[in-house]
């Protein structure tokens, strides 16, 4: 999970009422295998076009799938840029230096040999976030190293390893224990015998450790994650080295052959995918990952089965509903609240605002979803599934409407249940906050106008430059004539700064001269009383 993406994507927010920003960068999903995008550090890059109301700019871009911040992966290419030789080599070999220092088979081995080295011999550096064995002591010697590491402890290496908290690059935050425990005894209640963990290292962890100390739990788990620090941790059939962006597996075929081989064992049956997302990252790249993966899953699938679908657990906050279900029309959302232990914000507990809004997304029906009664879900016979306790059902919507757990209040004009904090605007002719913006991005396409659809997928987008330009007629002296005042005001008020500024140290530099004056005086008399 993790913070919004600087300068590539607007992440729909509560304060917006769940439309997008009118500008930014989208994706451009790219069809054509025959050009294949380049490749930074963290696998193939993704294709992005800037835009502003609508209007797409005039060249696309390619950026890193995973970092959301230059600073992290300053990677960037015109899609129609044209690289020598030289540059491709220099480009090659910046990669390799950028991978993990050890290859997949040398964490092995080394966790197999620390693994036997006795409890007073076993050493975990939290400089460098990683095992050692003995010959490694000398190089560590001056960092802070942790002995005494228990095989208990190896079983948690979520607990050993710091959290990622760069927010503008993958802010790792981790399942707390209620949370985590909910999901493995649901996940043990609907039959499921092998749990493809995607970006859910605690969940991983918690579906082991059961297994290993209860011989009744037979459930397997495989853990793909872009965090390499794992991989010291896992046998290679337990972890893959992974991003979830663009489908990516870091140890090439190998990894994706045991990929596929854990979605197709046993005819695919009774296998889940559970996949906890950064925040920030873009719900259409994840969504095409996603899609490759249930694609692995069918290809061991008979013909008779073929109508069938892999189960999924998508963990999103939920005013991310309309995106993931624009992609996965069987997908409803849970009214769960799932917490993390080293986020301020997301835990449970929490009352009205406060509350965490994440959220479960499945394509299992929700009423063979049993949520737990202590803590303050209720079943709603009308809906035949489970809802929090203030989320109350709507006669005229025939639904628990609430999303973020408080009561939502009906509006007779939009036909909807909206939020309480949400009133009615005879303006804009929908329900928004009350301080509002009349003129603000209004909701459907800004390339035709139409409200079933959003401009990345109109049909006229390919006229859009026709369209802009007819608008930018239209608004032209308008827009003109408002640009125009607001650089005035900008420019006086920076002008009355920099006045201020001159004011200020003419005065600093007059007073400093009269100080220097007075202590000069002081020194002159002294010296001459001391003369007489």
């Amino acid at each position: 999970m993790a913070a919004p993406r600087d300068g590539l994507g607007a992440v729909e927010t509560e304060g917006n009422g769940g439309r997008s920003e009118s500008s930014g960068a989208e994706v451009v999903l790219s069809s054509d295998p025959a050009t294949p995008a380049p490749l930074c550090p963290h696998g193939p890059t993704l294709l992005f076009v800037k835009v502003s109301q609508g209007r797409e700019g005039t060249r696309r871009f390619y950026a890193c799938s995973a970092c959301r911040d230059r600073k992290d992966c300053n990677f960037f290419q015109w899609e129609d840029e044209k690289l020598s030789g030289a540059r491709l080599a220099a480009r090659e070999a910046y990669n390799r230096r950028c991978q993990p220092p050890l290859s997949r088979m040398q964490c092995v081995e080394r966790y197999l040999k620390f693994i036997e080295l006795p409890l007073s011999q076993r050493k975990f550096c939290q400089r460098c976030q990683q095992l050692l064995l003995p010959d490694d002591w000398e190089k560590h010697g001056e960092h802070q190293v942790v002995g005494d590491v228990s095989l208990t402890q190896l079983k948690r290496p979520s607990r050993l390893l710091y959290p990622l908290e760069n927010k503008k690059t993958n802010a790792q935050y981790l399942f707390a224990d209620r949370s985590c425990q909910f999901l493995v005894d649901l996940l043990s209640t609907l039959g499921f015998r092998r749990v493809l963990c995607v970006g859910t290292p605690r969940l991983h962890e918690l579906i082991r450790l059961k297994a290993s100390g209860d011989k009744k739990s037979n459930i397997k788990s495989l853990l793909l994650d872009i965090d390499f620090r794992y991989s010291q941790f896992y046998m290679e059939d337990s972890f893959c080295h992974y991003n979830m962006f663009n489908h990516h597996f870091f140890d090439g075929k190998a990894a994706l052959e045991v990929c596929r081989t854990f979605l197709q064992e046993d005819k695919g049956e009774r296998v889940i995918m559970v996949t906890d997302p950064p925040f920030g990252g873009l719900v259409e790249p994840l969504a095409v990952t996603f899609k490759k993966l249930i694609a692995m899953w069918k290809e061991g699938q008979s013909q008779d089965n073929s109508h069938k679908e892999l189960p999924i657990f998508w963990i999103f906050p939920y005013f991310f509903e309309s995106r993931i279900c624009q992609f996965f029309p069987s997908f409803c959302m849970l009214d769960y609240q799932v917490d993390y232990d080293n986020h301020a914000l997301y835990k449970h507990g929490k009352t009205r605002r406060k509350q965490s809004p994440v959220r479960i997304f499945t394509n299992i029906p929700p009423n063979k979803i049993i949520l737990p009664i202590e803590e303050g879900y209720r079943f709603c016979p009308l809906c035949q599934r489970y809802v929090s306790l203030e989320n109350q059902h709507c006669e005229h919507c025939n639904s628990c409407t609430s999303k973020d757990g408080r009561k939502w209040n009906h509006c007779f004009f939009c036909k909807k249940c909206v939020k309480p904090s949400w009133i009615h605007c005879s303006i804009c002719n929908h329900c928004a906050l009350p301080d509002h913006s009349c003129e603000g991005p209004k909701d459907g396409c800004f390339v035709c106008g139409e409200l079933d659809h959003k401009r990345s997928t109109c049909p006229n987008i390919s006229t859009s430059k026709k369209v802009n330009k007819y608008c930018l007629h239209r608004r032209g002296r308008r827009d003109m004539k408002m640009s125009l005042k607001f650089y005035r005001a900008v420019r006086k008020k920076k002008q009355r700064k920099s006045n201020k500024m001159k004011m200020e140290t003419t005065k600093g530099q007059s007073m400093n001269h009269t100080s220097v004056t007075r202590k000069k005086e002081r020194r002159e008399t002294a010296h001459q009383y001391l003369c007489s």
